[in-house]
């Protein structure tokens, strides 16, 4: 990479923190309670939003894009990966050696990968990932995640059953 191209990342780096900082600051108790509606059911229409939050339905819908621009929420179909065909779901704690963030980014490019970390730690990485089934795990064990420059240790923490799982500590 060119010192151009490291100074133009580190600048854009900084950008989006900065922006990530500017838009978790800037969000008011209106935008707390449309988060909440929303991660109560995604498909609530703005009109009955408004009712509630005391805005216009333009009123909702500028501040719900607002959010969603600023990467502060996103609106998605939530899924069971078990009724999708896939039959393991794993955590894998990932120990690298050099620089981190290139094998997050290699990772972070695996289909099967859902969510990968930076983290401080006994792990460098730790990655979310659902298979089909323990062959199709092995294959992206080795294949996949051992294979990549950089990547000194795997350890693999398998699901055996959901606990909890939500999403409403957006609007706290």
């Amino acid at each position: 990479m060119s010192a151009a191209n490291s100074h133009t990342s580190k600048s854009a780096s900084a950008n989006r923190s900065l922006e990530l900082v500017t838009s978790r600051t800037s969000l008011d108790a209106v935008d707390r309670r449309i988060i909440e509606l929303l991660q109560r059911d995604g498909r609530r229409p703005y009109g009955a939003i408004a009712d509630e939050v005391g805005l216009s339905e333009a009123g909702v819908r500028r501040r719900v894009q607002r959010m969603r621009d600023a990467g502060v929420m996103q609106i998605v179909a939530i899924t069971d990966p078990l009724q999708l065909g896939y039959g393991r779901e794993a955590l894998i704690g990932i120990r690298v050696h050099g620089d981190v963030r290139t094998v997050a980014d290699r990772v972070a490019a695996i289909e099967e990968a859902n969510y990968v970390v930076m983290t401080a730690g006994s792990f460098d990485l730790i990655a979310e990932v659902i298979a089909v089934d323990d062959d199709a795990l092995v294959h992206l064990l080795n294949d996949s995640i051992r294979s990549i420059p950089g990547v000194t240790e795997v350890e693999t923490f398998l699901y055996l059953k959901l606990a909890k799982q939500t999403y409403a500590w957006g609007a706290k």
